[in-house]
């Protein structure tokens, strides 16, 4: 952790969940929050983001206190986060665009006066990092040094580049949330069929 550049607040963004809980991506981002807060960050707030990705497959929805985020709360609780931080989540989104949307439309950044000098911390595997920032500048408004990645243990998936690289062909021009959800939803379908 840089001295000149500590997070006030952390997103950690989820990265799957099974009937037996979390995948070993979101558990690898949780406790990146945690050693980021052993080390001496003190963030006021700490956001869990994610609900069901699996809805797009077909899985059934989880009960409310079986989701992503929940399931990611209750793991930095028993680390002792909240002793450290509020702590708050966001359980309804199923892709990384809708993790943003869903924080901005809930208001969980509010009061936060984030930038430069006060930047979020954004804790999510070092592959994952370059999209998020992209879409936090779409979605969020958050650029540059108002964004401080806190990179989790894991290797990158092959299909990540391509994600990538269609994320930003697919939402090029586009800024305003439905736009964006209404693109994001075109190009699962064309992905789903092959296109």
């Amino acid at each position: 952790m840089a001295a000149d550049r500590v997070a006030v607040a952390l997103l950690v963004l989820g990265h799957g969940v099974t009937p037996a809980g979390l995948t070993p991506g979101s558990l690898a981002r949780v406790r990146a929050a945690i050693s980021y807060v052993e080390a001496g960050a003190r963030p006021s707030r700490i956001i869990f983001s994610g609900g069901w990705a699996g809805v797009r497959e077909g899985a059934p929805e989880p009960p409310p206190d079986c989701r992503e985020a929940s399931l990611m709360l209750r793991e930095a609780r028993d680390a002792g986060l909240d002793e450290v931080a509020e702590l708050r989540s966001e359980c309804r989104s199923r892709s990384t665009l809708e993790n943003l949307l869903q924080i901005s439309a809930d208001g969980l950044l509010d009061g936060l006066d984030l930038g430069p000098s006060r930047p979020l911390g954004v804790v999510t595997h070092a592959w994952h990092l370059p999209r998020v920032r992209y879409l936090a500048g779409k979605v969020l408004g958050l650029r540059g040094g108002a964004l401080l990645g806190i990179p989790a243990a894991g290797s990158s998936p092959i299909g990540e580049y391509g994600i990538r690289a269609a994320s930003r062909i697919g939402f090029l021009g586009v800024r305003d949330p439905q736009g964006l959800l209404r693109r994001e939803r075109r190009m699962v379908a064309l992905l789903r069929r092959g296109v």
